[in-house]
């Protein structure tokens, strides 16, 4: 009989699918995942910049035309998504579709959110297999300039954000070392607001006990926000230092721990000289299913 294996994934469940839910539900390698929802991060719409993208919707300033305020959006995070939905529902039909621009992406969760979007022709998604911010700008910079070919100026590209973002998607874009034809300005506009929820790590602490009997668990993480709460709960940090503490083989044998990328591995490094067991490649489940995966098979 197969042991059943907590994987305890430190985001908030989404709507009304969520991609690593289904991938964890089964047996993957001979390993019966049990998926384990922990709510880290409380998002709030900001009224501020929702009423920004309203007001482009609906005077239709977002299309390819030369005239157009922007050519384009670039969305790398779910909640951004989640902001944009909400203002498409609201707008209905009589609201700029934005069907005949590039919608650009970061990830196939996000862009799985994207197409879930109810719209008639279906948003021209671009840039879900890149993985990172880095890659999808290079991306942009070739994809967006062959969309608009024969231009002699690019327009803008609107960047939907959280209050806690990476700017290397603006700089790469806007790099002043590009010729002027191919730089693009990069308007980012925040929608969203993000903080760490006052009962994460009550909650946290609560499955780690619920699950102490399992011969193995699996934490995943999916942002730096949180990452504190979570080593103090699995008893690693130093109230003095702050940082992991330096005995030998400090952590729990049995609970191993996964980032999503490569942003929050060196956060835990830089931050606590916490070194996380696993980094996935991509940040999606089956990066995450491989890294395990290949983690476990080091191992034996």
């Amino acid at each position: 009989m197969t042991s059943k294996t907590p994987i305890l994934l430190l985001k908030t469940r989404s709507t009304p699918n969520d991609g690593y839910e289904e991938h964890f539900s089964g047996e993957k390698d001979g390993i019966q995942f049990v998926p384990v929802f922990v709510p880290v991060l409380e998002h709030k719409f900001l009224d501020n910049g929702l009423n920004v993208v309203r007001d482009l919707l609906r005077k239709r300033e977002i299309h390819q035309g030369q005239i157009a305020k922007y050519g384009g959006i670039i969305f790398t995070s779910q909640r951004a998504v989640e902001a944009f939905a909400k203002l498409v529902e609201e707008g209905g039909e009589s609201w700029s579709p934005v069907e005949d621009v590039p919608i650009y992406t970061v990830g196939p969760a996000t862009s799985r959110a994207l197409r879930s979007i109810p719209q008639t022709p279906p948003l021209n998604i671009f840039g879900a297999k890149t993985g990172n911010g880095e890659a999808l700008a290079h991306y942009i910079l070739e994809h967006y300039a062959n969309w608009y070919k024969g231009r002699k100026t690019l327009r803008p590209l609107l960047f939907l954000v959280g209050e806690q973002r990476r700017d290397i998607i603006p700089k790469t874009l806007m790099n002043p070392a590009l010729p002027q034809s191919q730089r693009i300005q990069v308007d980012e506009l925040v929608v969203y607001g993000t903080g760490v929820m006052e009962s994460f790590e009550q909650d946290f602490t609560k499955l780690l006990k619920d699950t102490c009997e399992s011969p193995t668990r699996w934490v995943v993480v999916f942002s730096p926000t949180g990452c504190e709460a979570m080593l103090r709960a699995l008893g690693l940090l130093d109230p003095e230092t702050g940082k992991v503490r330096i005995e030998k083989s400090p952590k729990d044998s049995r609970t191993f721990v996964a980032t999503i990328g490569p942003t929050t591995r060196d956060f835990l490094k830089q931050s606590f000289n916490f070194e996380p067991d696993v980094c996935a490649e991509k940040p999606s489940p089956e990066g995450i299913e491989q890294g395990i995966a290949a983690f476990l098979a080091g191992k034996s």
